[in-house]
């Protein structure tokens, strides 16, 4: 099994590289193939180093795998991947960001065959979660490797932020790195292909997911649903608004009305730091009127038995008391169906401002946010009495991090800047360690340990 599993790896890595020097440099393209991101001509060095690395890999790991099983394989393609990271740190911020995305897009990245520990299954909003770690928003823009990342292990994924019309966002260089620190600092600004181009892309994926899965998978009568509407692995998608836009309402009402039927949840990003106004929408009458307007648009779609996707809204670490009493009321009030806390921070928590990098302007996320957005997680899961399902995320780096936030409130987690500098192998590491760190508390579940600081 393990040496079938290295060939047909081998043979598919080949095939890609093939199609993946045939595509146009169109990157609006309505086809399925067509639809995988191009890696710009100035990216070459990179694309040189990782392919020299992918086939080195593969060929080490053909020698390899002869003598082990497919299991033990797999935990050492993860592993393997380490061997990559120093590659894609050579590289421009954005340009290795793209790079890797282009990767994931085309299967150039572990696939994981092992099962999760049982402990991290849990049920949210009526549906079954292999694990609780998912990829936040900000990495996968445009929806162009959902199923390479999905396959990598994640609990789900969130695709956005997604923005009506197509916008570049803000000059480059907009993404700057504190190695030293485990921080990045981005002002991008919402760049977007546009909803109608990642419609395009979900639909392809969502009609190949499904298949997939219909063609290998039995029906249950489990109340609750394994997986996300096409498959294995819960879809997020995450609407922002148009930087130009005057009606922002109009703006995620739009993205509803397009994009929600190939969610599993919805997100309307009102947090961003590099959206002028944009947080602005977070006071409570300014909220409670577009999640009014967006729950409509929403309701008033047709919808099967599954109903409508779960709505979410993603808040800012850099809030008063008085600012999360008025949101944890609005969420109750409307019977919003999460909060993800949080997005990045304005503020240069130490030791980031004694970095110069500090200086730039933009949202800083990764290790340093991790005690500002768990406290503020923390104050927002007593607010809302435990009511609403919350997304942990900011500075997880650890199977402990993970492990923190969810005793703090968090139903969920996200990664995002560990995940940019650690790769790969962080995913099964991570749920190792969390598995590891509910034993030896003696909790049985995660939703046991939901909170339990907050008690």
């Amino acid at each position: 099994m393990a040496i079938r599993t290295a060939g047909k790896l081998f043979k598919d890595l080949v095939r890609q590289r093939v199609i993946s020097t045939s595509i146009g440099p169109s990157r609006h393209c309505s086809s399925a193939a067509a639809s995988a991101p191009k890696i710009p001509h100035s990216s070459k060095k990179g694309r040189r180093l990782l392919t020299g690395a992918t086939i080195g890999l593969i060929i080490a790991g053909g020698a390899y795998v002869s003598t082990v099983d497919e299991a033990t394989f797999c935990g050492w393609l993860f592993s393997a991947t380490k061997l990559v990271n120093p590659f894609f740190a050579l590289l421009d911020a954005e340009k290795a960001h793209t790079l890797a995305v282009a990767a994931a897009s085309r299967g150039w990245v572990p696939r994981e065959k092992r099962p999760d520990p049982a402990i991290l299954g849990l049920e949210v909003w009526g549906r079954k979660f292999s694990n609780p770690v998912g990829l936040s928003a900000g990495f996968d823009k445009n929806a162009e490797a959902v199923e390479g990342l999905l396959g990598m292990g994640f609990g789900f994924v969130e695709v956005g932020s997604v923005t009506p019309v197509p916008q570049e966002g803000n000059i480059k260089p907009r993404i700057f790195r504190l190695r030293q620190e485990g921080a990045i600092i981005n002002r991008c600004g919402f760049n977007s292909e546009g909803i109608v181009a990642v419609a395009k892309r979900l639909g392809a994926q969502h009609g190949k997911r499904k298949l997939e899965t219909s063609s290998s998978s039995s029906p249950s009568n489990d109340e609750a649903k394994h997986g996300g509407k096409a498959g294995p692995g819960i879809l997020g998608v995450n609407l922002g608004k148009n930087k130009t836009s005057e009606d922002a309402a109009a703006d995620y009402v739009q993205g509803v009305h397009t994009l929600s039927q190939y969610a599993d949840y919805l997100v309307i990003n009102v947090s961003s730091p590099n959206t002028p106004g944009l947080r602005m929408l977070q006071g409570r009458k300014q909220l409670k009127d577009l999640v009014k307007r967006v729950q409509a648009a929403r309701d008033e779609m047709q919808w099967g038995e599954e109903g409508p996707p779960p709505l979410l809204v993603k808040i800012a670490p850099d809030l008063s008391k008085d600012d999360l009493e008025d949101i944890a009321a609005v969420a109750l009030a409307l019977r919003l169906d999460g909060l993800i806390i949080s997005n990045t921070t304005i503020s240069r928590p130490d030791p980031v401002d004694k970095n110069p990098v500090s200086a730039e302007a933009g949202g800083l996320s990764g290790k340093p946010l991790f005690n500002l957005s768990t406290n503020i997680l923390k104050e927002m899961y007593v607010l809302t009495r435990g009511k609403i399902p919350l997304i942990g995320c900011g500075g997880i780096s650890s199977g402990e991090d993970a492990y923190k936030k969810i005793r703090a409130g968090a139903t969920l987690v996200q990664l995002y800047t560990a995940f940019a500098y650690g790769g790969p192998a962080l995913i099964p590491q991570i749920k190792a360690e969390l598995a590891e760190c509910l034993e030896r508390d003696g909790f049985k579940s995660i939703h046991e340990a939901v909170g339990a600081d907050c008690r």
